[in-house]
């Protein structure tokens, strides 16, 4: 496959996925197994991309934050969404100090997908009925902030879906706390992919020796193209569906992965090494 065809499908596959919550992590997985993969670079690139799309979809926060921002109720947003940033940049830091590093296996993510599809289910049935505060809390700022160091140790989860869940719990609406989980994330992924583009950029780290940039360039305008137009139809069905279809999605990804795996004998439990013999004691002894 060439490699600008890969470059338009995983820009496809992200820009769907980045902050709908159902894991880009699980489904890049997928796609990688019958496309070229890609360096680190490129897929932190591309995400950039995603997020910084859609942007223009929260014209009226953004009004709010740059020209009523002396309004205490403008203040209360910002430093609510400011502190669930600090909160995953400090704990990510904290991770990254104690040489935390995400695990390779498929198993983890595929149940991380499971489990978040059951709880979305679980959830949405336990609020049948019930509408939702549109209110962000200090409570809700810090349980995001949690949510989206969950996200990141265990891959398959997904941050939107974590913070989502989390935030839902905490009686916020819908809408509300989809733009909530949107906005504290806009931020913190811009940040960590400005992280990794100095270090592969500034020789750190040799994942620029040998990039193309042209393909580079064709996965960046799919994966903001198609993440603009996900995350707008987002916002317009949360207004009245609940995320019971997303829970269905999240167990049927996960079933297919685990599937995969069966096929691929990868479930199979390792043999459990016998234990070393012991030595009969000498009756003379």
């Amino acid at each position: 496959m060439p490699d600008w065809i890969a470059a338009i499908l995983l820009g496809i596959v992200e820009g769907i996925t980045e902050f709908l919550p159902i894991s880009s992590t699980g489904h890049l997985l997928l796609v990688q197994q019958w496309v070229p993969r890609q360096s680190d670079l490129f897929n932190i690139v591309i995400q950039a991309s995603a997020v910084i799309a859609i942007l223009p979809l929260f014209p009226e926060r953004l009004n709010q934050f740059l020209h009523r921002w002396r309004e205490p109720a403008t203040r209360d947003y910002l430093a609510k969404l400011i502190a669930a940033f600090v909160i995953t940049g400090v704990g990510g830091l904290g991770l990254d100090r104690l040489g935390f590093a995400l695990p390779e296996k498929t198993l983890p993510i595929a149940l991380a997908l499971l489990i978040g599809g059951i709880l979305f289910l679980a959830i949405e049935r336990h609020l049948q009925g019930h509408r939702g505060t549109e209110q962000i809390t200090w409570t809700i700022a810090w349980a995001v902030g949690a949510g989206q160091l969950l996200a990141a140790v265990f891959p398959g989860a997904s941050r939107s879906g974590t913070t989502i869940l989390l935030t839902l719990l905490l009686g916020l609406s819908r809408p509300a706390a989809t733009e909530f989980s949107f906005l504290v994330g806009i931020p913190t992924m811009l940040a960590a992919s400005a992280l990794k583009i100095f270090e592969a950029l500034g020789g750190v780290d040799d994942g620029a020796t040998g990039e193309d940039w042209g393909v580079l360039l064709i996965g960046c305008v799919a994966s903001a193209i198609v993440s603009f137009v996900a995350v707008r139809w987002l916002l317009r069905y949360v207004q009245t569906h609940t995320f019971v279809a997303f829970g269905w999605y999240r167990i049927a990804l996960a079933s297919v992965i685990l599937a995969l795996l069966a096929w691929q004998g990868e479930l199979a439990p390792e043999e459990v090494p016998a234990p070393p013999a012991i030595p009969e004691l000498n009756a003379a002894e």
